[in-house]
């Protein structure tokens, strides 16, 4: 006659590996937090260093518009089907923007 043991044989270990959806998700999160907020600070910067008006106007009408943009670029970023359009876009303001900035300079 067979003896059974009582004791459970415990699972193997299995190494766990992120999922594609959840690198997509982390880049779509990163995307949106880091890259709305350069894209709506840069737009709002170019906008108070371009407008033909008072400093503090167009300081102004540039922080409206970064307020504005940066929830609207967020939602964006989760709502967007293709992740490399998201990135691309986002990006393609915030990098050549911040570059156009430094090209210009301080206004005077």
């Amino acid at each position: 006659m067979q003896r059974i043991d009582p004791r459970p044989v415990p699972p193997p270990r299995v190494r766990r590996r992120l999922r594609p959806a959840a690198l997509s998700m982390a880049a779509r999160c990163l995307t949106a937090l880091i890259g709305g907020y350069a894209a709506a600070a840069v737009l709002g910067t170019l906008l108070a260093r371009l407008l033909p008006i008072a400093r503090v106007e167009a300081t102004v009408a540039g922080l409206i518009l970064s307020f504005l943009v940066y929830p609207a670029v967020g939602l964006w970023c989760f709502v967007e089907p293709r992740l490399a359009r998201v990135a691309l876009l986002v990006w393609g303001i915030a990098l050549p923007g911040a570059a156009l900035l430094w090209w210009l300079g301080l206004r005077p």
